[in-house]
């Protein structure tokens, strides 16, 4: 019998058991009730085998920044297939079935993943569209370069619970000018801290909040735990602010942990201050890790939804397998107030892959760095060099809560 790719008409239960099989490491109750309360089941593409869970992809329904601009994105989560069923072109076709319902639902112009294997994407027009930094502080390089007013700031503990509202408030209003981050609603708002349940000897204490506030206003907040052991450490994992002193004032207090030996953050932003301010530039030791993936669902669409940091006038030759609508000529003119973007029949003057377009489409990396690499062909003399800088964006994208 065929394997089936249809939606899925089962419950949460029956999802759970391929989760925790195709991903070889059970989730802890607190994660998978975290996910359960997000999951989009009408969302949810599965594949069959004699009436067994075999394969799964679910879409979220996201509203992120780009250029410019906030748009619809399709969230891709939870793409598993299970251990017995590998090496069969399960995935691909549920990849396919999953793009293809966001294309005809006409709503998303993007769909956008994080990756477990950083290979696997961009098989199926994927590219890795923002990055961030892994950073370990130790107490002893903890000094950081004077910040004029930090000492103007107050920075106090709170109930992570008690203060949500408020400061999901303020990390909306700064995610609406960092392209790559979305809109948390009251379904993310709780997931971003559910699992502040308990202490627990893995992940170490509670997750624990403190505010940054001048003049009784809020002005920024951190989350992050504690955690003792041979050599303990605080893991931050969120830090957000309006501005440049109560960013430098929350990092400060995270930096100088009583009884701790180090700071750690997993996913820093790669342009954060902080990076400037360490005093010791060696001090954090970053490493780069891959971060948000996309992938143009309707080329025209996307292209015409952001917008472009000089006026320009380009033919693109697109090309993409999986995706056969999208490949062919498209005419894109625009600049900072928007853009149009045709199907046309004109010559290209650039000829580029549907996946290094999703990689450029939040602003990094450039298509002129894509191009010293052969992936971008030049056809017309000066046209690499202004759509790369048309494509870029004055911050580099980050996603800041994973999914």
């Amino acid at each position: 019998m065929a394997i089936g790719i249809e939606r899925f008409k089962g419950d949460w239960d029956e999802l759970r058991e391929l989760v925790d099989l195709a991903f070889s490491a059970p989730w802890s109750e607190a994660q998978l009730e975290a996910e359960r309360r997000v999951w989009e089941p009408e969302r949810s593409t599965v594949a069959v085998d004699e009436g067994q869970l075999v394969g799964h992809t679910g879409t979220f329904s996201l509203r992120m920044t780009v250029p410019g601009a906030q748009i619809p994105v399709a969230g891709v989560t939870l793409v598993a297939v299970r251990p017995t069923h590998r090496r069969r072109g399960i995935l691909r076709e549920l990849m396919r079935a999953q793009l293809t319902d966001v294309h005809e639902a006409g709503s998303e112009p993007i769909a956008a993943l994080t990756a477990s294997e950083a290979a696997i994407y961009g098989r199926f027009g994927y590219g890795l569209a923002s990055d961030h930094q892994e950073i370990v502080v130790p107490k002893a390089s903890r000094e950081l370069r004077p910040v004029a007013g930090i000492d103007d700031v107050r920075i106090r503990y709170v109930d992570v619970h008690d203060t949500l509202a408020s400061c999901a408030a303020l990390r909306n209003r700064l995610a609406a000018d960092r392209p790559g981050m979305f809109h948390h609603d009251d379904r993310w708002q709780a997931y971003v801290v559910a699992d502040n349940v308990t202490s627990d000897p893995v992940s170490g204490s509670r997750r624990r909040c403190v505010v940054a506030e001048r003049d009784g206003e809020l002005t920024g907040f951190a989350y992050y735990r504690s955690k003792r052991a041979d050599k303990g450490f605080i893991q931050v994992n969120r830090v957000h602010a309006v501005d440049l002193a109560s960013h430098a004032a929350l990092w400060r207090y995270l930096l100088e942990p009583d009884l701790l030996s180090e700071t750690r953050c997993a996913s820093l932003p790669s342009d954060d201050p902080l990076l400037e301010l360490l005093l010791d530039p060696r001090a954090a030791g970053p490493i780069t890790r891959d971060g948000l993936w996309v992938r143009p669902v309707d080329v025209g669409r996307a292209l015409a939804a952001r917008t472009y940091a000089r006026e320009f006038d380009v033919v693109l030759a697109v090309t993409d397998e999986f995706l056969p609508w999208n490949a062919g000529g498209w005419h894109l003119a625009g600049g900072p107030a928007g853009a149009t973007c045709e199907a046309t029949s004109r010559p290209a003057d650039l000829t580029v892959d549907v996946r290094e377009l999703g990689a450029v489409y939040l602003g990094r990396p450039s298509l002129a760095r894509l191009g010293a690499a052969g992936l971008v062909q030049e056809h017309t003399a000066g046209a690499l060099a202004v759509a790369s800088q048309a494509f870029s964006a004055s911050r580099l994208p980050w996603l800041d809560t994973g999914f």
